[in-house]
Parts: structure tokens; C-alpha cells; sequence
């Protein structure tokens, strides 16, 4: 008698199981999820930008950064995809200069002085040159005795008038960068 309970209590669940399979459910797909990088990333002198607070200051999103040392140089290039232009280069190079070398030296003829950055340094905009439109630099003496640049290249039809407002925008946004920090 309890073979046959038994196998009555196995047919029933092997005729159970043979039902129609139930319907899939449809799961609705997920979201893309968006990571906004950010250019410390890169490393390097890439760890001393922010893309946004580049974005306030000069007016154009970046979202790609490389960074490169050779020596005591480090150097960080943002742009926007794929994209050359414009480009915004900040090279920071470890040295021990004073103020009078600074000026002999690495002062640009006919840049302009700028106050308030570093212990000196000086702005300038170069004219358009082959595939470039004009080039916007903003250099000083940091603090601490290094050299710092922040290059700002734009595309071959922007007017030079164009990119010299972009010169305070880099001033302020040089203010912002602490050399140190590399």
C-alpha cells in the first residue's frame, strides 16, 4: 500500500509539472547609465583641472583628458571628443627660478603682466598659424618656484578679438589651480 501511495503522490507531481509554461514577463530595459568622467583621471597635471569649473570659466565643455610628465614637465591636454579644437593645454614644470630669471627668461616679448597670480606672470594671445586660430597663454611663477601654463587654441575661423576675451576667463581660472598639488 505505501508503493502505491507513493506512486500516485509521483504522478501527480509529474502531471503537475507538465502544465503549459507560464508567459515571460517583460522587463522594460534599463537606462543607459551616464558617467560623466572627470579629468583627474588621467593623472598628472590632468589632476589639477575639474571639467566643470573649466566650463565656467571658458565657456566650452570639455569631456577628454590625456596627461603626459617628460622630466620635471607635466603636462594635461583636454578637448571635447573627438575633436582638436579648441584644445586647452596646462603644462606644469618643476623648477627653481627666481623672479628675474622668470622675466629674462620665459616672459613672451609683448605679453601682458598680470597681477595677483603667482609671484609673476603674464598673458598674451598669438595671431592664427597654419591649422590654428588664434592661442591664448596665461603663464607664471607659482609659489612654490614652478612654471606653470595654461594654452588655450581655438579653431582657424575664430577672430582674434574672440579669443583675447578668453584671456581673463584663463587668468581666473589659473588662480584656481594649486601647483603644489602635483
Amino acid at each position: 500500500m505505501r508503493g502505491r501511495m507513493v506512486g500516485a503522490g509521483v504522478a501527480v507531481l509529474l502531471v503537475a509539472g507538465c502544465g503549459a509554461e507560464p508567459e515571460p514577463v517583460a522587463v522594460p530595459p534599463a537606462a543607459p547609465v551616464v558617467v560623466d568622467p572627470v579629468a583627474a583621471s588621467s593623472g598628472g597635471a590632468c589632476r589639477l583641472l575639474d571639467f566643470g569649473v573649466v566650463e565656467q570659466h571658458a565657456g566650452f565643455r570639455f569631456d577628454v583628458a590625456a596627461a603626459s610628465a617628460t622630466g620635471d614637465s607635466h603636462t594635461c591636454v583636454l578637448r571635447a571628443g573627438r575633436e582638436t579644437l579648441p584644445e586647452l593645454t596646462l603644462t606644469v614644470t618643476e623648477a627653481s627660478i627666481d623672479r628675474a630669471t622668470f622675466t629674462a627668461d620665459v616672459v613672451p616679448e609683448r605679453a601682458g603682466r598680470v597681477t595677483g597670480l603667482g609671484q609673476q606672470a603674464y598673458r598674451r594671445t598669438t595671431s592664427a598659424k597654419g591649422a590654428l586660430g588664434p592661442v591664448v597663454e596665461v603663464g607664471w611663477l607659482a609659489a612654490e618656484g614652478s612654471l606653470a601654463t595654461l594654452r588655450y587654441a581655438t579653431a582657424r575661423d575664430t577672430a582674434r578679438a574672440d579669443a583675447e576675451k578668453l584671456t581673463d576667463a584663463l587668468v581666473t581660472l589659473a588662480r584656481k589651480l594649486d601647483t603644489r598639488a602635483l
